[in-house]
Order: structure tokens, then C-alpha cells, then sequence
């Protein structure tokens, strides 16, 4: 079974930043993508980044490109997602979770249960 831990949300300003992080545990993840979702109040949860196994393709949500930027480092079973010129519409719970490709993330057909997510809050 898939364990996965988000932190690093916090409340900040728009415009400022946020590197939220992932560690995951219970198994291998070889050749899985991993991707980040988010949640807002209200609203249903949705893809934001994902990132191929070895770390050569990314893909964004288009509400994210150009701000966010997702990464991984397989040795410590870790990903990260540096979050920039944040904004007020990106508050959200965020969560991160693994696929057997890039595309399953984006469809969000995951393969580990949710955690607990990190919230952030970007006010005006």
C-alpha cells in the first residue's frame, strides 16, 4: 500500500511562494508518474502537475503553467512542487499521488490512497 505525506502548505500573500513536498513509503515506485492535485473549498479535486518516472516530461494544468513547477528525487522517494506568483484562486488543500504513466495522472486514475493533503492560502 501506497503511504504518501504532503507538507509545506502554508498561508502567504499573493505573489509570494510555496515548495510543498511529498514522501512517499510502503513500496517501490519505480517507473511511476507522480502528480499533484488540489481541492478547493466546495469544489471537485483536480489535477495540477504530474511528472514522468525519471523526471524528463512534465505537464501542467493550464491555471498553473509558467508558475508551478513539479520535481522528483527517486532516491528519497520525494517530489516537490515549487509554487510561484501565487494567487488567491490557488487556495486549495493539495495532494500528491502516483500512476502507472503520465496519463493516468492526468486522468487521475491514481494508484495510492489519498493522505491527509496540505492546505494553502493565498490571500489578497
Amino acid at each position: 500500500q501506497v503511504q504518501l505525506v504532503e507538507s509545506g502548505g502554508g498561508s502567504v500573500q499573493a505573489a509570494e511562494s510555496l515548495r510543498l513536498s511529498c514522501a512517499a513509503s510502503g513500496r517501490t515506485f519505480r517507473n511511476y508518474a507522480m502528480g499533484w492535485f488540489r481541492q478547493a473549498p466546495g469544489k471537485e479535486r483536480e489535477f495540477v502537475a504530474g511528472i514522468s518516472w525519471g523526471g524528463g516530461v512534465t505537464v501542467y494544468a493550464d491555471s498553473v503553467k509558467g508558475r508551478f513547477t513539479v520535481s522528483r528525487d527517486n532516491a528519497v522517494n520525494t517530489w516537490y512542487l515549487q509554487m510561484n506568483s501565487l494567487k488567491p484562486e490557488d487556495t486549495a488543500v493539495y495532494y500528491c499521488n502516483v500512476a502507472p504513466s503520465l496519463a493516468g495522472v492526468e486522468g487521475m486514475s491514481v494508484s495510492g490512497s489519498w493522505g491527509q493533503g496540505t492546505q494553502v492560502t493565498v490571500s489578497t
